[in-house]
């Protein structure tokens, strides 16, 4: 199916709402009939692949509260009923890190995820996928977030598009690591060279403003073994802001938060959350659309 060919209504929902993603415009990808592998089971076929989107959310710190927004405590309950009342439902969801609101309470870290998985249970979307933000799991080194959530690195495949998740903050100071680094290079060896690859992040795997803690430590490492393939796609969080990088072949897209926007890199001397204006129609948050073509197509759709 062509997106063209989407309700009209239910794609802007959609794209009110994060990052929609059209595999027929990740490079080699066609809209043609492909024998879909699934949890990183099978090798993905080279060749034409079945048209498909999923749609990407970041952020969503739940627990939060504070003056950047007041509304903070219904805004993912939003968000699942928007994606419920749409007609043509994405193929999956992923949450791109920052579950919950950061807390130095291991009881209260395991409630806001106990509850942020409850409210994520009624996507009528059944295949969603999960990754930590540090907000999640830097206190604790992932400890509480693969009790809720399993393993924060996993590989998968979809309709001949291979998936894989990085996680660059459960260790020390924003770190992938060597063992990680290892599995990213063993994951990927066995994939024909033409098959697309979409690598799931949180923090940015390049160094985008490390005084920010904007950066990945050893990022370079991870884009030294993805620059190995042609076509290669990654899809962050983190910033709370649209931004666009690309690293030789690599491009690189954030999404905005879902609760709170942060100022643009370096424009101010101190990162904190934009103040709430309660004048502005969107508040200054809102959300990203991509819908990738030759080249990626991004549109920022406000907060409704």
């Amino acid at each position: 199916m062509n997106h063209q060919d989407y309700k009209r209504r239910d794609f802007l929902a959609l794209m009110g709402l994060g990052g929609i993603v059209f595999s027929s415009g990740l490079t080699g990808c066609a809209t043609a009939g492909a024998t879909p592998a699934a949890g990183g089971g099978a090798v993905p076929a080279a060749g034409k692949r079945e048209d498909f989107f999923f749609l990407q959310l970041s952020d969503t710190h739940w627990g939060f509260k504070g003056a950047p927004n007041p509304q903070a405590d219904v805004t993912l309950e939003h968000a699942v009923a928007t994606v419920n009342a749409v007609d043509v439902l994405p193929d999956f969801i992923v949450f791109t890190g920052d579950l919950t609101h950061t807390t130095d309470d291991p009881a209260q870290r395991r409630e806001r995820m106990k509850r942020f998985r409850e409210i994520a249970s009624a996507l009528k979307v059944k295949d969603v996928r999960f990754l930590p933000g540090e907000n999640d799991a830097a206190p604790d080194h992932g400890e509480a977030y693969r009790e809720a959530f399993g393993e924060p690195s996993y590989s998968f495949d979809h309709k001949g598009v291979h998936f894989v998740t990085i996680d660059n903050v459960s260790l020390p100071g924003g770190t992938i690591g060597d063992a990680q680094l290892q599995w990213l290079a063993a994951d990927l060896a066995r994939l024909p060279p033409d098959v697309p690859l979409v690598v799931l992040t949180h923090r940015p795997l390049f160094p985008l403003l490390p005084e920010w803690e904007w950066a990945t430590k050893d990022g370079d490492r991870a884009i030294e073994i993805l620059s190995r393939r042609d076509n290669v796609t990654v899809f962050y969080g983190h910033i709370h802001q649209e931004h666009h990088q690309v690293t030789g072949k690599i491009a690189h897209h954030a999404a905005r938060s879902l609760v709170f926007p942060l100022p643009a890199p370096g424009s101010v001397p101190k990162k904190a959350p934009l103040p709430w204006d309660p004048a502005s129609p969107d508040h200054g948050l809102g959300w990203r659309s991509i819908a990738m073509g030759d080249t990626p197509r991004i549109t920022e759709i406000p907060y409704r």
